[in-house]
């Protein structure tokens, strides 16, 4: 699923309470959304992994890109059992292919 698939499926879940317009959750949200453990939502902070932005009140918002991700990385850890350093990695590899075979795809079309 695609990040903007994610984010139209989310838009439309009772019960979130985000603006109609809103391209951030809060932690629990993610949290619920993710279903990952608070303690491994701030170890992916830790490693940088995930960049959440900050509201006045000093709490997270995380964009559904980070929901995607996290999605990506708890169901590789799951399928084939690999910690969440590891896993993480992978994520970025995979995504450095996607972007890899988009400029591949976009190359194909000027020539």
């Amino acid at each position: 699923m695609t990040t903007k698939r994610l984010e139209e499926v989310l838009m439309r879940l009772p019960g979130l309470n985000l603006p109609e317009r809103s391209g951030c959750v809060a932690w629990a949200q993610l949290v619920e959304l993710t279903s990952i453990q608070p303690s491994e939502v701030a170890e992916l902070i830790d490693l940088g992994w995930i960049s959440p932005g900050k509201t006045n009140a000093n709490e997270y918002l995380f964009n559904f890109r980070d929901v995607y991700r996290i999605h990506k990385l708890m169901r590789l850890s799951k399928d084939l059992d690999v910690s969440f350093n590891s896993g993480s990695i992978i994520v970025d590899l995979l995504e450095r292919v996607e972007e890899l075979e988009t400029e591949i795809e976009e190359l194909k079309r000027l020539v």
